[in-house]
C-alpha cells in the first residue's frame, strides 16, 4: 500500500482528507502537524486522539516554533513587516514553515504522496503546492478538497456518512493560532462590509484599566518584558498573554491574493503588533534616515514575497543578511501604555539614540553649526534645481 504524507489540523478540510485518502484513495495514511507555536501540550493531544479516531496508520507532532522564529519571525521584526501597513503575516509565515518541515517529513518517511487540505480559492494551495514542488518534486501532491470542489456542508455530510459527527456551528469560523498571531475567518470576512461580531475573536476582552509594560531589544530582538529576561519566542509568547486581553491587535485585513482575487481576513495578533511598532520607534531613534529608507523598500518586497510563498528564493537570504546588519545598534527599552483595544508608544531609551542633545535639539538650537553655515548649505543642497528652473522656467512657463 503507497504511503500519504497528511498536513493535517484536525479541522474539518483535513478530517474529510483522513477518510477520502484511506477508503476512497486505499492509500496507508499518515497524518502529521507542525507546531508553530499555536498549540498547547493539551490540544495536541486531542489531536493526536482525533487522527487516529479518523483511522490514520501513524500521526506526528513536528515542533518548529523555535525555527519559525529564528528563521523567519525574527526577520520580520527587523523589517518592521506589516503587509498593507496592517497584517503581521501571522498565517503567511506559517504556512511557509510548514510547508517545509512537512516537506522534510515526506522524505524522512519515505511516502509516496503529499496532501493538504486547501480549497482552491486561496493563497494556501499555492504555499503548500509551490514549496512541495520546490524541495520534494518527485512526490505527487493530493488536494481533495480543491479537486473536489467541497462545500463545507458537503463535508460534514461525508463525515456523518462515516459515523464522524462534526458540529455545522464548529465549523462556522475558521481560526488558525500560531506564534505570530490568530487568523479568524467566517462569513462576515467574505463580505465587503461586514465584521466579525464580538463572539468570533478567540480572545474575548476582560482587561480595562490601563498598564504599561518595559519592552528591552537588544540587536533587534525582544529579550525582557519589564526587567525580565525572556527568549525571545518566550517573550512573545508572554507580550501575547499580558496584552491580548485588551483587544488590541485585532483587525480585518483586506489583500491581494496570489491567485488574483482580493481576500479579507480577521485577525488578533496583540504581540506582534506592539513588538513592530516598538521596534520600529526604536529604529527611528537609531538608525539614519537612508537605513531607515532602503530598510522600508526591502522589507515591503520580502514581506509580500514571503506572502506568496516564496520563501526559498535565494534573494530572501540576501535581503535577511541586510536586516541582520541594520540591527548592530537597535538597542535599548520601549514603553508602552496598554488600553483597551489600543496601546501608545511613549518613548524609548537607547544608548545608541542619534537624538542626543549634545549635538543639538530640534527647533531650538544647534552645537554643531552656525548660521552662515547654514546659509551655505542651503545654497549649495539647492542648487542644481536653482539651475534647471533658470534654464527651462521660461518653457515652463
Amino acid at each position: 500500500m503507497k504511503k500519504v504524507v497528511l498536513a493535517f489540523s484536525g479541522g474539518l478540510d483535513t478530517s474529510f482528507c483522513c477518510i477520502h485518502l484511506a477508503q476512497d484513495r486505499g492509500l496507508e495514511v499518515h497524518s502529521v502537524i507542525v507546531n508553530t507555536g499555536g498549540f498547547s501540550e493539551e490540544e495536541l493531544q486531542e489531536i493526536e486522539k482525533r487522527a487516529y479516531a479518523l483511522g490514520v496508520k501513524s500521526h506526528a507532532v513536528v515542533d518548529e516554533t523555535e525555527s519559525y522564529y529564528e528563521g523567519c519571525i525574527k526577520y520580520l521584526v527587523f523589517g518592521n513587516v506589516l503587509k498593507n501597513a496592517t497584517y503581521p503575516l501571522s498565517v503567511s509565515a506559517e504556512r511557509v514553515s510548514q510547508a517545509t518541515a512537512i516537506a522534510n517529513y515526506v522524505k524522512k518517511i519515505g511516502a509516496d504522496y503529499v496532501a493538504h487540505g486547501s480549497t482552491g480559492a486561496g493563497n494556501d494551495q499555492v504555499r503548500f503546492d509551490m514549496i512541495f514542488n520546490i524541495l520534494i518534486p518527485g512526490v505527487e501532491i493530493i488536494t481533495p478538497i480543491r479537486d473536489l470542489k467541497l462545500s463545507r456542508e458537503a463535508e460534514i455530510e461525508y463525515l456523518a456518512k462515516h459515523g464522524v459527527e462534526y458540529s455545522a456551528e464548529k465549523a462556522r469560523y475558521s481560526i488558525n493560532k500560531g506564534l505570530w498571531g490568530t487568523s479568524v475567518g467566517g462569513k462576515e470576512t467574505l463580505t465587503s462590509n461586514e465584521t466579525l461580531p464580538e463572539s468570533a475573536w478567540p480572545t474575548q476582552v476582560s482587561e480595562t484599566e490601563p498598564r504599561k509594560v518595559e519592552l528591552t531589544f537588544e540587536k533587534g530582538e525582544l529579550v525582557a518584558i519589564d526587567g525580565e529576561k525572556l527568549a525571545p519566542v518566550k517573550a512573545i509568547q508572554k507580550l501575547q498573554a499580558i496584552a491580548q486581553p485588551f483587544g488590541i491587535g485585532r483587525d480585518i485585513h483586506v489583500g491581494d491574493t496570489i491567485i488574483g482575487i482580493k481576500g479579507r481576513v480577521g485577525f488578533e495578533a496583540a504581540g506582534p503588533i506592539i513588538i513592530i511598532k516598538a521596534h520600529h520607534t526604536l529604529e527611528k531613534h537609531t538608525l539614519t534616515k537612508w537605513q531607515l529608507s532602503w530598510k522600508e523598500q526591502l522589507s515591503s518586497f520580502y514581506g509580500n514575497w514571503l506572502h506568496e510563498g516564496q520563501f526559498h528564493d535565494p534573494i530572501m537570504r540576501n535581503i535577511e543578511a541586510f536586516l541582520a546588519d541594520t540591527q548592530k545598534f537597535v538597542s535599548g527599552k520601549v514603553f508602552v501604555e496598554l488600553l483597551p483595544y489600543r496601546f501608545q508608544i511613549i518613548g524609548i531609551e537607547s544608548n545608541h539614540d542619534l537624538m542626543s542633545n549634545k549635538f543639538g535639539s530640534y527647533g531650538e538650537m544647534n552645537n554643531a553649526w552656525s548660521g552662515e553655515d547654514v546659509k551655505g548649505f542651503s545654497k549649495i543642497f539647492g542648487n542644481q534645481v536653482m539651475i534647471w528652473h533658470k534654464v527651462n522656467g521660461e518653457v515652463e512657463g
